[in-house]
This record gives C-alpha cells, sequence and structure tokens, in this order.
C-alpha cells in the first residue's frame, strides 16, 4: 500500500529471512506457527487505518444508539446462552475490512469478541526482527506503545483482580490453532488458558486447578465459541444462565449482539447492504451477493455468489439465522512476487470507560476467491500478517 516501503522490502526479501521470522515466531510464543503467516507484513497508509478506524467506532455508536437494534438483538440471544449480568457496551470489538475497486473500505464484518490481542504484537516484532525493518515504522497507532497497549489490554483482561483468578475460557485449548495467543497471554498476565469442560461449579463459584491446587475463579477471559459448543455437542459443568459470582472480560451476550446479526442495522457508506434471508424475498441475480450464516466462525458456511439451490436448500425455520450480503470484489492491492494479493484489515478495538479505541491490527492476504485457508492452499505470500501503519 505504501509503494516505496513495498518495492525495497519486495527486492530485500529472501527464504532464509521467512524461515527467521517463522522461528521467531516459535521462540517467542512457544509454539511452532498452527496457521499459515505470510511472508510479508502489510505497510498501511494512516489516512487509511484513520479512515477505516473512524467507520467502525461510527457503526458501533450507530447500533448502541439504535433502540429497534436492542431490542431485536435481546431476542437474537438464544435462551440457553443468556448469561446475566450484561456489560451495556462490548469491551472488545472488532471490524474487518477489504478494499473495493476504488479503494474504499468495505466492511466485510463486525464482532464483539476478542481476538488475537496478546499474539499480534509478537508476530509484528518478529517480523521487524527477521526482515531489520526501520525501528520507526509502528505496528501500534494512536501513538501506543508497547508498553501502554499492554498496560490497557492487562486492564481489559485482568482488571483488578489477582491473575491467578482470572482465566482464559476455552474449548481444548492446548489443541486450539490460536494457542500462540493463549501462550503469550499467559506470560504476559499470568492468565491461564482453561478447558470449559475442566471447570467445577460449587454453588454459584467456579473453580479450577492451578498447579493441582483448587482455585476460585473471578473473571473469565471468554474465547469459547457457541458455534462449535453447538457442532461438538460439548457438555458443559454450568449453565451460561446461572448467576454466577464472576466478571466477564468481554461478556458472552456481546458475541451475538455484535455479529453478522447487525449488518443488516448498519446505515454506513463503508457497509454493503445486507438482509436476513427469511426477509429477503426472492433474490434476484443470487451470485451478486454473500450467503452468511450468523453465528458461525472462521468463515464456516459462508457461499459467495450462491445460487438459487443453495438458498432454497436452507428450511424455512433456519432462514432466520442466515443473511445475504451485497457482494464486494476486494481488489489486489499488494505486490508481491508471485502476483498482486488481497488484504483484509481486521481493526482491534479496546472499550474501557466512554471511549472505544482502535489498538491494533489483523491483517489476512490472499489471493483465492476468498480469504479463507481452503480457498489459498497451495500459494505463497498468503496468510496471517501484521500492519505497519505509516
Amino acid at each position: 500500500m505504501i509503494p516505496s516501503l513495498r518495492q525495497s522490502f519486495n527486492r530485500k526479501w529472501t527464504p532464509a529471512g521467512y524461515r527467521r521470522f517463522l522461528e521467531l515466531i516459535e521462540q517467542r510464543s512457544g509454539v511452532a506457527a498452527q496457521f499459515r503467516h505470510s511472508e510479508t507484513p502489510c505497510f498501511l497508509p494512516v489516512p487509511l487505518f484513520k479512515k477505516m478506524a473512524r467507520a467502525g467506532r461510527e457503526m458501533v455508536e450507530q447500533l448502541l444508539a439504535d433502540e429497534q437494534y436492542r431490542r431485536d438483538s435481546d431476542a437474537a440471544i438464544p435462551e440457553r446462552y443468556r448469561v446475566p449480568h450484561e456489560a451495556p457496551v462490548p469491551l472488545f470489538v472488532q471490524a474487518d475490512f477489504g478494499l473495493d475497486a476504488n479503494l474504499a473500505p468495505k466492511l466485510v464484518e463486525i464482532q464483539g469478541f476478542p481476538s488475537l490481542y496478546s499474539y499480534q504484537p509478537v508476530m509484528a516484532e518478529c517480523y521487524r526482527e527477521a526482515y531489520g525493518l526501520d525501528p520507526a515504522l509502528s505496528a501500534l497507532p494512536s501513538g501506543l506503545t508497547s508498553d501502554s497497549y499492554h498496560a490497557l489490554l492487562r486492564r481489559a483482561i485482568v482488571g483488578d483482580r489477582d491473575p491467578e483468578n482470572v482465566i482464559l475460557l476455552e474449548i481444548d485449548p492446548d489443541h486450539q490453532k490460536t494457542r500462540c495467543d493463549f501462550l503469550v497471554t499467559e506470560r504476559l498476565f499470568g492468565v491461564r488458558a482453561v478447558d470449559i469442560r475442566a471447570l467445577r461449579k460449587e454453588g454459584n463459584r467456579l473453580w479450577y486447578l492451578r498447579d493441582g491446587r483448587p482455585t476460585p475463579v473471578e473473571r473469565i477471559y471468554n474465547r469459547a465459541i457457541a458455534d462449535e459448543l453447538e457442532r461438538r455437542a460439548i457438555a458443559l459443568p454450568f449453565d451460561w444462565r446461572d448467576d454466577l459470582a464472576v466478571e466477564w472480560a468481554g461478556h458472552p451476550n456481546w458475541f451475538f449482539r455484535l455479529s453478522k446479526f447487525s449488518l443488516p442495522y448498519l446505515r454506513h457508506p463503508a457497509v454493503p447492504r445486507s438482509q436476513f434471508l427469511d426477509r429477503a424475498g426472492r433474490v434476484e441475480d443470487p451470485g451478486r451477493y454473500v450467503l452468511k450464516p450468523l453465528y458461525s466462525f472462521a468463515g464456516l458456511g459462508v457461499i459467495v455468489g450462491p445460487a438459487e439451490a443453495d438458498l432454497a436448500a436452507i428450511p424455512a425455520e433456519k432462514r432466520s439465522q442466515y443473511l445475504v450480503q451485497e457482494r464486494v470484489d476486494f481488489v489486489p492491492v499488494i505486490d508481491t512476487p508471485e502476483g498482486k494479493a488481497k488484504m483484509e484489515v481486521r481493526i482491534m478495538y479496546l472499550r474501557l470507560g466512554s471511549e472505544m479505541r482502535a489498538v491494533n491490527t489483523i491483517i489476512r492476504m490472499g489471493r483465492g476467491a476468498q480469504m479463507g485457508v481452503d480457498y489459498n492452499k497451495n500459494f505463497d505470500w498468503v496468510g496471517a500478517s501484521a500492519g505497519f501503519i505509516a
């Protein structure tokens, strides 16, 4: 995106530098990369980053001010996942953008659920060291330093609790592709990843074993995805509806409220037109749309340019759980030795107090029809990346 930086990087790139990058990833996260990392970081112009960051903030503020949306999204939370004591605003927000033919940001989706907040700065620093990038290039926006970023993240995850009473809640965390983030979170803050099935409930308290010692849980950094719980039919040692004596670092209800469900309610130049499938009537020329299940994760079930048969195959009772979104063909904007690649930029926010602040980015690069792994198999210069803002 910044021609001088891109050309210089491509000219100096070597396979040995990429191998060194992957070695550093393993050393600094404690585990070999479990998903593909691109050979290159991305260089984002400040005006483009600010435009995306501002658009995400505007969208969330629009939703929070929309009483109809608040009522409808409340009803959209499945009864069995309705957690008490909901926070009035989301603590974590992610907004994903691609660039259209005019290089204007267009929203892919938005979510009120945490992502790789601990790991992403590690990835950026591994790029910097492996390739000898200019120390003046920053992967953190808004004047944040490594220390100030980690201070904000500590407030969000740990709050004012003792770290041993805070857990990162996941499903089988040792076998998740995002284990790198869990390990870095523990190293930074002393917060351990705990399998949701390993919790024990006594009265209104949850407990876990820490070094063989029963330890009370007072705050939960929730990374357990409802969709995965459903697909794997996982039996839990507690009920989400229980009035538990815990704080939530990222209240689970926002996973449903701020999600693909939000898209039809947004009126913003950066949001492609979206409709719930059960309200869309007959969809003319469905190839111009993307079909998305509301609560899947990592692109599961998404069909770009569905056929009429794909729409007809969804039973009437499930059509409210899907939406059709106007298709935007994102343009390849990153020059690589293997050809131009597309870029999807995730703006990562923290909302501490009244301010929703953009604090980091995650970038995915791809050359396939979609950004998902299945569409980019056997490609180089694709995958997860970090953004340096200049």
